[in-house]
């Protein structure tokens, strides 16, 4: 149904004039009805992109010696970590938009934050990561592109549903708000001309991802940590330039997802400027072995060789026998 529904934007979108520029207008599909049930492009897009960056993650984690069992541990738990940091996220960011507790746990009423999700499920992976001997930098730099291509599908989602729609324009990508009676998930004025910053963030995505692909396949030498930091540099400042263009809750002039960005952003760039580095935490694999419960270590016995040849003669050995005489004779 959303294949079908793409489709339908592809052929149907129609090009109109404003101010002699042209830009994008279709019908977004909000909610598609199977039976009682109704299900948001939005959310199957998020789904559909995490499973597919999952898969994207297997083959270069086999490389760096992580096995599909610690994939798929790791995965299980960033999933719920990514659900629980993206609600998280979103809630801070718009405290004054929610009456009571309760109501800030209706996830299903839709707001969750991109960057929020992605530290959530690295922040609920972490224990496993440590409790498995992996390397974070080495998970991260094979979770990379799996990431990109997640916002990419997602993204799709976003256009599908009629998302994350910003202020007015005349720019060309810009998008043609539809009439009152169809529904769209962000708010706009019927007929105004808007950023479609969904649409931004995926043509920027497909750039990083192509990047991340040739950097990986190309430079595999580079030290653990590097394409992680890439990724972060590289989305941090896209998600500051693209916020600038969306209508959204302003903290210092900023949003909290810009905030977040910046942040992500000097640290990337420090790492990939002045450390150019494996860090030093996080490197759990190279941890010592523990030793198994119940296991000795005894230091070396000097009569151990005389205890020996005495459990050799007991036994009847014929060379022990020769060496204890021949011993005996000489004394």
């Amino acid at each position: 149904m959303a294949l079908a529904t793409i489709a339908t934007i592809a052929t149907h979108a129609t090009i109109a004039r404003h101010t002699s520029l042209a830009t994008i207008s279709y019908h977004p599909l909000v909610h598609v009805k199977l039976g009682p049930l109704s299900i948001s492009p939005h959310g199957v897009g998020i789904a559909v992109g995490f499973l597919l960056g999952a898969r994207l993650m297997l083959p270069a984690a086999k490389r760096k010696g992580i096995t599909e069992d610690d994939v798929y541990s790791l995965l299980t738990r960033a999933a719920i970590g990514a659900i629980l940091g993206a609600r998280l996220a979103y809630v801070v960011n718009h405290l004054g938009d929610y009456s009571s507790p309760m109501e800030a746990l209706q996830v299903w009423k839709g707001g969750i934050s991109l960057l929020g999700g992605f530290f959530g499920a690295i922040l609920l992976a972490l224990p496993e990561m440590r409790k498995r001997r992996l390397s974070f930098w080495k998970v991260m730099d094979a979770a990379a592109p799996g990431m990109a291509l997640g916002v990419f599908v997602g993204r799709i989602g976003d256009l599908i549903v009629g998302d994350h729609l910003g202020k007015p324009t005349t720019f060309f990508l810009g998008y043609k708000c539809p009439p009152a009676d169809i529904e769209t998930a962000q708010r706009c004025v019927p007929g105004t001309i808007v950023h479609q910053t969904a649409l931004y963030d995926l043509i920027l995505v497909t750039v990083l991802l192509a990047g991340l692909l040739f950097l990986r396949r190309r430079r595999p030498d580079h030290y653990d940590g590097f394409l992680i930091s890439v990724f972060g540099a590289w989305y941090g400042v896209q998600r500051i330039i693209e916020d600038f263009l969306r209508e959204d809750t302003r903290h210092f002039g900023l949003t909290g997802s810009q905030i977040t960005a910046i942040l992500t952003v000097l640290l990337c760039m420090w790492h990939l400027s002045f450390v150019r580095r494996t860090p030093k935490w996080g490197r759990w694999d190279e941890l010592p072995t523990m030793a198994e419960p119940g296991a000795q270590h005894d230091e070396p016995d000097e009569n151990q060789d005389d205890d020996q040849a005495v459990d050799d003669w007991a036994v009847g050995d014929p060379a022990a026998v020769e060496e204890a005489a021949s011993a005996e004779r000489e004394e």
